[in-house]
């Protein structure tokens, strides 16, 4: 991908989403931000400013939780670029207990899958000849998802589980995505275990914060840029990239059939 294209990045206010916009616009990319808080917004739009060399970075602020902001980021994204060359779902929440947004879903299976999944339909049109990018993370051996049950009960909800449930969504959306749109090259990426303020709003917050074998956002983004930048030929449309490689998935869960039901049972979720 030739530099000056337009990068969109969810979750780009810290963590993995601002150390790849900074990296991005340090090479010339137009760089648009979306963030959920506004003062870190604020903070990342003056570090990717600088970055770029004074060049101005779009932003956006709003609240996947919230199907209605979802819905004005992609009135803004449509118009005001005429074409998104990479659309970079990175955006992540870990909910300890159960909670429900106000459009009816539980809030880890919205913030993480299910706005994702509206944006990126909605700018579906503007993504041709672009890239999709998913960050999800090496889905765990007990990893579980059943299509027709996203809104798990509050009797069984779990925040690691949920949480895990929903990043293999955004593997499958990827999938079902090659499938669908064949001239949006859709793919999924594991960024390693990083130093973020993921956990923030949870009891996980101590160790995203200091545990000693955390890599730093800016390593994490630098694995991710291949993504960007590299060929279309050089990049499998549908591929779950972990360390610049394609691990093997388990058959129990990322088969075509299930990433199908998921992409219906998500178009249900959100009509």
């Amino acid at each position: 991908m030739q530099d000056h294209a337009t990068v969109v990045i969810t979750g780009a206010s810290s963590g993995i989403g601002l150390a790849a916009a900074e990296q991005l616009a340090a090479r010339g990319f137009r760089v648009v931000l979306v963030g959920r808080t506004e003062r870190r917004l604020n903070a990342a739009v003056d570090r990717v400013r600088a970055a770029g060399q004074g060049r101005e970075p779009g932003w956006f602020r709003a609240d996947f939780e919230r199907l209605t902001e979802v819905r004005a980021l992609a009135g803004y994204l449509l118009d005001t670029y005429p074409h998104i060359d990479v659309l970079v779902n990175n955006a992540g929440r870990r909910v300890l207990s159960h909670r429900l947004t106000e459009d009816g879903n539980e809030a880890t299976v919205q913030a993480n899958h299910l706005g994702h999944f509206l944006l990126s339909g909605l700018l579906r049109d503007r993504l041709r000849g672009g890239r999709i990018i998913n960050t999800a993370v090496r889905p765990a051996a007990n990893v579980r998802i059943d299509p027709d049950e996203l809104n798990i009960p509050a009797e069984r909800y779990r925040s690691v589980p949920a949480y895990q449930m929903t990043k293999a969504a955004n593997i499958l959306f990827a999938m079902e995505a090659a499938r669908r749109w064949p001239d949006v090259l859709s793919m999924s990426f594991h960024p390693g275990l990083v130093r973020t303020n993921i956990g923030d709003d949870t009891a996980l917050r101590y160790f995203f914060r200091y545990a000693p074998f955390l890599i730093s956002p800016e390593r994490s983004a630098a694995a991710m840029l291949p993504l960007i930048t590299s060929p279309a030929g050089d990049l499998r449309n549908g591929g779950f990239y972990a360390g610049g490689r394609l691990p093997r998935l388990t058959r129990r869960i990322f088969t075509p059939e299930i990433a199908a039901r998921l992409w219906d049972a998500s178009e249900r979720a959100l009509a």
